[in-house]
């Protein structure tokens, strides 16, 4: 099973300041998973391109089961990531963004200006994450409980959580 996190932000990208919202990622899934898994970490410029290559190598090169993009999803100019994700999935996954903003909107009003999705490309499940490493605990809490699922669904590699943590729902079987 690999887990990739990927920063996406020019400033990070170019080491004007250190990448929290990476680390916060795989820290999250070390506190959570109870199952094997390979750590990933990219942190990329903000852009079209930048996101979608490294988004295509992660998963058609490197065959990554689960990436977690963090950036790039507010309004302003440079935040391109929901575009590059629509040129790299071939299925959305609507309903991750629409939860995401929803216990984000709970916490902030500016919530309303994110543009989180998720989707798949092949055996790779995509979710895009706020910036902020507590908007990000905030919405995997909220989306990782059906995250293990979706991978089994997909074909990807296999996970488990510790229940103390986030408890998952796999439907049981008839």
């Amino acid at each position: 099973m690999k887990i990739a996190s990927v920063t996406i932000s020019d400033r990070a990208s170019s080491g004007e300041y250190e990448d929290k919202s990476g680390p916060a990622i795989q820290q999250y899934m070390q506190n959570a998973l109870v199952s094997p898994w390979e750590p990933i970490s990219r942190v990329i410029p903000d852009g079209v391109d930048s996101v979608k290559d490294c988004l295509i190598e992660l998963c058609d090169d490197l065959e990554v089961d689960l990436i977690l993009t963090t950036g790039g999803t507010g309004p302003s100019p440079r935040d391109l990531t929901p575009e590059a994700m629509a040129q790299v999935i071939e299925k959305e996954l609507a309903g991750f963004g629409e939860l995401m903003r929803k216990v984000s909107l709970e916490e902030v009003p500016t919530a309303i200006l994110s543009r989180q999705t998720a989707g798949i490309r092949g055996k790779s499940l995509i979710i895009n994450l706020p910036g902020k490493p507590a908007a990000i605990n905030t919405c995997l809490n909220a989306v990782f409980p059906a995250v293990p699922y979706c991978l089994d669904l997909i074909g990807a590699g296999y996970i488990d959580t510790d229940p103390e943590v986030i408890k998952v729902f796999r439907p049981k079987a008839k």
